[in-house]
């Protein structure tokens, strides 16, 4: 069982330190996407890095769209490589989707996580009448259909876009490779699954102490949406960074690790 569960998810533990970080990457990234936090915080934490099935080097074998269909298979994963490795009270940094999943996580296992971080996370993409999630219905449709017809040609326009920093091609490259990385098939299902979640209900429901980090220009993630999950979740401290792009843990490393590591070390 501990072989499958660690190869399924392609997990790495690196570091020293009685202190359990997790890391956990968004959609079309994988776990390499945290290089610049790894050798941060390495010298003084233990840290588990993995890859969600259908991402980087996960066992693509044990992806379904049946068992995939809703982000709470994915926190089950978590929840079980959680459970392998014996971690007792771990942090866990998510980005993007990955918040989401370890809220979810939480909510299922109320005692497993000592505290979050949720880095340009959103419980729902979609605009709601009085709430703004950054896309509008027409706007999903058409990034459907457009990876559908090409996905890689999707995946050359999308990067650059989601990445920002025009100025720094090298950002967008990096996405577009990881991104391209993934099956056409699973990368269309998995983004279904994401643009189509809502999980602005749970936000209240938990009871995890929780950074909110959200980056100043996000393109897949307004800012508003950061303050809004601040004001549902009950134990969070938010921060808005001086950050362009969805991927500020890449376009602005220091920032990032500098609020990660004075939040978690209060």
């Amino acid at each position: 069982m501990a072989t499958s569960i660690l190869t399924r998810n392609n997990v790495k533990i690196l570091g020293k330190g009685e202190q359990t970080l997790i890391f956990a990457h968004g959609f079309g990234s994988d776990q390499t996407a945290w290089r610049h936090q790894v050798a941060a915080f390495a010298p003084s934490y233990r840290i588990v890095l993995f890859d969600h099935v259908g991402a980087g080097n996960s066992d693509f074998n044990a992806y379904s769209p049946h068992r995939y269909s809703s982000l709470y298979s994915y926190a089950e994963d978590l929840l079980d490589l959680c459970a392998e490795l014996k971690l007792t009270k771990p942090i866990l940094v998510g980005h993007s989707v990955s918040g989401m999943i370890g809220l979810l996580a939480a909510l299922v296992e109320s005692n497993r996580f000592s505290k979050l971080v949720f880095i340009g996370a959103s419980p729902r993409y979609l605009n709601d009448r009085g709430y703004i999630g950054g896309f509008e219905r027409n706007d999903l449709d058409n990034l459907y259909a457009a990876m559908s017809a090409n996905y890689y040609s999707w995946a050359s326009g999308f990067a650059p876009l989601i990445m920002g920093n025009p100025d720094r091609p090298e950002l967008a490259q990096e996405f577009a490779k990881t991104l391209t990385a993934i099956r056409p098939d699973i990368a269309q299902a998995v983004a279904r699954v994401i643009f189509e979640s809502d999980h602005r209900q749970d936000l209240p429901r938990l009871q995890v102490p929780t950074l909110i980090l959200q980056p100043s220009k996000d393109v897949a993630v307004p800012s508003g949406v950061g303050q809004y999950m601040a004001d549902k979740i009950r134990h969070n401290h938010y921060i808005p960074i001086d950050a362009e792009g969805h991927y500020p843990h890449l376009s602005a490393p220091d920032i990032v690790t500098k609020a990660i590591a004075s939040w978690i070390g209060a």
